[in-house]
């Protein structure tokens, strides 16, 4: 595909801007691209995945407040990177960042994703304790209707297919 402005270089950027619900899709050159000011991944000023995180957690309320902390820092006590600093660079500093800022994690990934629970395709070959957990969570939470409901036998039937499948994880 050929650069929409120049029309001489071959465009190597796709954008898709949707503006009150009209879409417009443009394909540029790098070079027309710097010269508009559009964003180039991995550019010294283009847009990256951490400026986008970074602006997500820009919107924490608990964050901005200081919420939860004695001083408004929370610290990762291994590498000692700061919420703010993560916030700032959106990285981790070490593995135990995600322990250590993991109350701050579960709204940033709702928001992000919609949820904070996989809920994508499992590999047939090497997915099968995944689906017998998301099997034992339905299955939770249909006995605990049932116990509410007062329906004892059918709860027990739950009960015993529970533990069935904890079993079939053992194993695995």
């Amino acid at each position: 595909m050929i650069c929409q402005e120049c029309g001489k270089k071959p465009a190597t950027l796709h954008f898709t801007k949707i503006v009150g619900g009209e879409k417009t899709e443009f394909h540029i050159c790098e070079s027309c691209a710097r010269e508009r000011g559009e964003g180039i991944p991995g550019a010294p000023n283009g847009f990256s995945i951490h400026s986008l995180l970074s602006g997500l957690l820009d919107f924490d309320p608990t964050a901005a407040a200081g919420i939860g902390t004695k001083q408004g820092t929370i610290r990762c006590d291994e590498c000692g990177l700061t919420y703010a600093q993560f916030s700032k660079i959106g990285r981790f500093g070490c593995s135990s960042c995600y322990r250590h800022f993991a109350d701050r994690l579960d709204p940033l990934l709702k928001r992000v994703h919609g949820n904070t629970v996989h809920v994508g395709k499992i590999p047939k070959r090497s997915g099968g304790q995944i689906q017998y957990k998301r099997e034992i969570e339905q299955l939770r939470k249909d006995l605990h209707a049932r116990i509410e409901q007062e329906e004892f036998e059918s709860a027990a039937h739950l009960r015993d297919r529970i533990r069935e499948l904890e079993r079939k994880i053992a194993d695995l």
